[in-house]
């Protein structure tokens, strides 16, 4: 496994979008599990969004579900978070994680031991 690069945070008003992207290089991660956390200064970590590089099933935490899609361009090995109508509460620094598939890509289901350097997400009301 190597590093992960996570980008495409900003700053944006309540209502707008963003798309982060996750991008290893160097190794296919091809039938793992890759996700989204997000954590605020003060709160422990949160799960936002998980996929399975090997068929594209995907999970999502309750409060992002129908804002937040994310999805995979294998030609790229870059995993995506769309974000759409993004809230206050949704500022965060975002981080893209991997690990082996095993039981499930939810963060329940298995800790994440692979992680990129966060991304800032600013979303003013």
């Amino acid at each position: 496994h190597v590093p992960l690069v996570g980008s495409g945070g900003g700053s944006v008003e309540s209502g707008g979008s963003l798309r982060l992207s996750c991008a290893a290089s160097g190794y296919t991660y091809s039938r793992d599990c890759m996700g989204w956390f997000r954590q605020v200064p003060g709160k422990q970590r949160e799960g936002v969004a998980t996929i399975y590089t090997g068929g594209g099933s995907t999970f999502y935490a309750d409060s992002v579900k129908g804002r937040f899609t994310i999805s995979q361009d294998n030609a790229k090995n870059t995993v995506y978070l769309q974000m759409n109508g993004l809230k206050p509460e949704d500022t965060a620094m975002y981080y893209c994680a991997a690990r082996t598939f095993e039981y499930g890509c939810a963060w329940y289901r298995g800790a994440y031991n692979y992680w990129g350097q966060g991304t800032q997400v600013t979303v003013s009301s």
